[in-house]
């Protein structure tokens, strides 16, 4: 049998990318989850103590307050591997963490609180709320490389907002735009996909086997229950209680991240292409790096394979994600368990797209203007001068503009002495026709540099 490491990993997050990995490892992994419910239940059995209304639940010393909050901040692999090893004989994971920390309180004057560990708790009053702080602490991780990789965009959008470009709709010579103005479009979107991954507070429960506190009432009929789980959940987690549900939270909240996180990974991807194609186009150019190879057989290639490398890593990130969101919301009625297996891939989705992110933040770092390649495809391009012309002839009810500049200009290459021809022989105020006399495809921008001052 293979050892277990980088080179024999089933998956390339845990071979090939693993160095990339580092900092959401402790977050999904499978320590990390166990760290997870055990931070839930500490948190569960304080606030029973706290409360009045459960005597038997006492109230809790510095210290011992103290020694319980150590058990989850300082829960550690070995810890973890204990209750690995629990969970090998109950079968139950949930249930293993149970007997980890009552093993924890056995002999200290905590022990007689053993029985109020997971007290009224269905194994998903952990689980759900283990897994909400997963996704919160995890994507805290991919918003700081997404704001790094945007930022970076913004600088060279910044850098080229003067950059004029001739323009490709359909593939085809457009109306010239600047290169800075088109990737400060790409800043615009991500940043506006970043504030609705922002605006998301996930949904948690902690109310019992079917959502109605059945077994806490008949223990202790006058807590407030609701009030109770609400403290844990919005004041010591922050995020925000969910009064109605099953046995499950119904994870409507999850597809909300996973699909604002795909929507994220969407534009990026997107951006991805347009830049390969920039490079394709000679509109960029790539730094080389000392040592690397571009291709096993042709010496002079500098491929463009960190965006094509993210792109295949996010489209890995968006199939998972994406069935994520369509599969989790959906339990056969009070529950089923086809979201437990589900759900322990969430790290598979976030790794990939964390993969992709540093290899666009890696690509960007790469790139370099190749502004004499812009300037001769813009004077190759007099035809898109076809739209200005015919717009100032509609202004001053000239007869069939358009049709007079597709005559002249569709299908045939057209040359700045043709344009400036045709412009001369039109019967136009003087200050019409010297303005578009002096006007160059290079010139032809609007205010398009002036638009990159809204990411700014």
């Amino acid at each position: 049998m293979l050892p277990i490491d980088s080179l024999t990993a089933l998956s390339p997050l845990d071979g090939r990318y693993a160095a990339k990995l580092d900092a959401l490892r402790p977050i999904f992994s499978e320590f990390g989850l166990i760290q997870r419910r055990v931070a839930v239940e500490i948190a569960w059995l304080g606030a029973l103590c706290d409360s009045p209304a459960i005597p038997e639940a006492r109230g809790l010393s510095a210290d011992e307050r103290a020694f319980l909050q150590q058990l989850a901040d300082g829960f550690s692999v070995e810890d973890a591997r204990r209750v690995k090893s629990i969970e090998s004989v109950t079968n139950h994971d949930v249930k293993a963490v149970e007997y980890f920390i009552k093993e924890k309180l056995a002999g200290t004057p905590l022990e007689a609180l053993g029985e109020f560990v997971h007290f009224a708790c269905t194994s998903e009053d952990i689980n759900n709320l283990a897994h909400a702080l997963m996704l919160r602490d995890g994507l805290r991780v991919l918003r700081a490389a997404q704001d790094k990789l945007t930022d970076t965009l913004a600088s060279f959008a910044v850098e080229t907002r003067d950059s004029a470009m001739l323009a490709r709709t359909h593939g085809q010579p457009a109306s010239p735009t600047t290169l800075g103005k088109e990737l400060a479009v790409f800043v615009h979107r991500l940043r506006r996909q970043a504030q609705q991954l922002d605006a998301i507070v996930l949904p948690a429960k902690l109310n019992g086997a079917v959502g109605n506190f059945n077994a806490h009432l008949s223990a202790y009929p006058d807590v407030d229950w609701e009030a109770l789980a609400r403290s844990v959940i919005e004041g010591r987690f922050g995020l925000s209680q969910n009064v109605l549900t099953t046995q499950i939270e119904s994870h409507d909240g999850m597809a909300e991240l996973f699909d604002a996180l795909a929507r994220w990974n969407t534009v990026l991807l997107d951006l991805d292409r347009d830049i390969w194609a920039y490079i394709s186009l000679g509109y960029l150019g790539q730094k080389t790096v000392k040592g690397e190879v571009g291709s096993s057989t042709m010496p002079h290639k500098v491929n463009p394979i960190d965006f094509e490398n993210s792109e295949g890593n996010l489209g890995l990130a968006n199939a998972v994600l994406e069935h994520m969101a369509r599969k989790l919301p959906v339990s056969r009625l009070q529950r089923d368990l086809t979201d437990s297996t589900v759900l322990r891939n969430m790290g598979v989705g976030f790794g990939y797209s964390m993969t992709a992110y540093q290899a666009t933040i890696k690509g960007l770092g790469k790139i370099k203007l190749n502004a004499t390649r812009l300037a001769a495809d813009l004077d190759e391009a007099w035809e898109v001068l076809a739209e200005p012309i015919q717009t100032v002839m509609r202004k001053l009810g000239k007869p069939n503009p358009y049709e007079q500049l597709k005559e002249l200009t569709r299908g045939r290459k057209i040359t700045a002495e043709i344009m400036q021809t045709f412009v001369e022989g039109l019967d136009i105020p003087a200050d019409d026709k010297q303005r578009l006399l002096k006007l160059t495809p290079a010139a032809y921008t609007g205010i398009a540099s002036k638009l990159v001052d809204a990411i700014q």
